[in-house]
């Protein structure tokens, strides 16, 4: 505070305003750093395994816009944000229909296993999720 004035008091200057938009206008530029950017997007990833283990119910994963995430589960379809930057894997809150059907017990395992999982990576048609704990996804791109 100079003189009884606090910063907020004066007027900003054109250097200040055009600072300002430079930062601004270089952040919205920036573009998705998600997995969705380094190989995942424009694909529909079909659940082969959970930690070694055939999954025998259909799940997948698409990418259908930066910062997001979608797919069916084995009953219900999902969606949510995904905002972590390539290789690091986090969704947000998901969001899900709720139908009942005979392998809830393996959408369960999916959902939980989705929300473990920390890393990503892509490499031609497959797609490996994994964290910490080796823990892993395995999935194929499919049409």
């Amino acid at each position: 505070m100079l003189q009884g004035h606090s910063i907020c008091d004066s007027k900003p200057n054109m250097k200040t305003i055009a600072a300002l938009l430079t930062v601004l206008s270089i952040a919205a530029c920036r573009g998705d750093e998600t997995v969705a950017a380094y190989g995942g997007a424009d694909q529909n990833w079909h659940l082969l395994e959970i930690d070694g283990a055939p999954f025998n119910a259909r799940a997948t994963v698409t990418f259908p816009e930066p910062g997001k995430i979608a797919g069916q589960a084995p009953c219900n379809t999902y969606s949510g944000a995904m905002t972590a930057p390539y290789p690091w894997f986090e969704t947000g809150p998901l969001a899900a229909t709720r139908m009942a059907c005979d392998d809830l017990a393996a959408e369960n395992r999916f959902f939980e296993a989705l929300g473990e999982m920390t890393q990503s990576e892509v490499s031609g048609g497959a797609m490996i999720l994994r964290n910490e704990n080796d823990r892993e996804m395995v999935f194929e791109a499919r049409d």
